[in-house]
């Protein structure tokens, strides 16, 4: 199966370029690797689907947890075009990560 192409909106990729360079050089790593099989896990993919988390609707979405550095990284296929969208990289602290891809969803209607 080819690989999907990772596509960050704006935002993302200035998620991205705020990070050390270390943690960003971790974070790309982990997007590649997943964009190897980004499906959800229930489809034999990487990817650990996200649902309503306290209010937040992320039905659709994935996401990709690097424990040691306390990232998320929030993404959606868009299936037809093998693009794995990034929503939004942020610290795992509370719901801050979830609330913000909501609002990068709704803005761009993902």
């Amino acid at each position: 199966m080819a690989d999907w192409k990772p596509n960050f909106l704006a935002e993302a990729e200035d998620d991205l370029n705020s990070l050390n360079g270390t943690a960003r050089k971790q974070v790309v790593k982990a997007i590649t690797k997943v964009a190897q099989n980004p499906l959800p896990q229930s489809e034999g993919g990487y990817g650990k689907p996200l649902g309503n988390k306290n209010g937040n609707n992320l039905t659709g979405c994935n996401k990709i947890k690097l424990l040691d550095l306390g990232l998320r990284v929030v993404y959606k296929l868009v299936r037809a075009e093998n693009k794995m969208t990034v929503i939004v990289i942020s610290a795992r602290a509370d719901n801050k990560v979830y609330e913000e891809a909501e609002k990068r969803i709704k803005k761009y209607g993902l």
